[in-house]
């Protein structure tokens, strides 16, 4: 049974995790990772959710204050034995709720063009692709998305 846990980076599930999705960019971003690498910092995060299949954790994903009616999607992953079963659906949708109790308005999120499966997964979930914002502005490798959680 699948089960999601509010929690912050300090979390040792969460580092764990993180470690296999660093592992997993590196490949998928050779020379340009540690671009990348700099912005994916966990040692602050404050809201993170990791999900357990039976105690076994299986996935993570974050969100941190982007800006005033803002929250960013940072640190998304599951563990490849466990995808395809709607793990980082649910992991989304948890922080989506989480950022929508704070009052923020949307979230927004980065990722790259080499990875097709998360493209697919934040257009399924009803992000639409926006210009590259801060840090990611003029990076051709980065595609940059927003849902709007409430409406004005």
């Amino acid at each position: 049974m699948l089960t999601l846990k509010r929690t912050d980076s300090k979390n040792e599930d969460f580092i764990s995790l993180v470690k296999l999705l660093d592992a997993d960019l590196a490949i998928r971003d050779g020379i340009e990772h540690d671009f990348y690498n700099q912005f994916n910092g966990i040692t602050s995060l404050q809201y993170v959710i990791v999900a357990y299949e039976d105690e076994c954790p299986v996935g993570c994903g974050a969100i941190k204050a982007f800006e005033t009616n803002a929250m960013e999607i940072k640190r998304m992953f599951v563990q490849p034995a466990f995808r395809g079963r709607s793990i980082a659906s649910a992991i989304i949708t948890a922080l989506e709720m989480w950022s929508a109790e704070m009052k923020k308005e949307k979230c927004v999120l980065e990722t790259g063009i080499k990875q097709p499966e998360a493209i697919a997964l934040y257009q399924k979930q009803g992000y639409i692709q926006i210009p590259n914002y801060d840090q990611y502005q003029g990076i051709a490798n980065s595609l940059c998305f927003e849902k709007i959680l409430i409406q004005k």
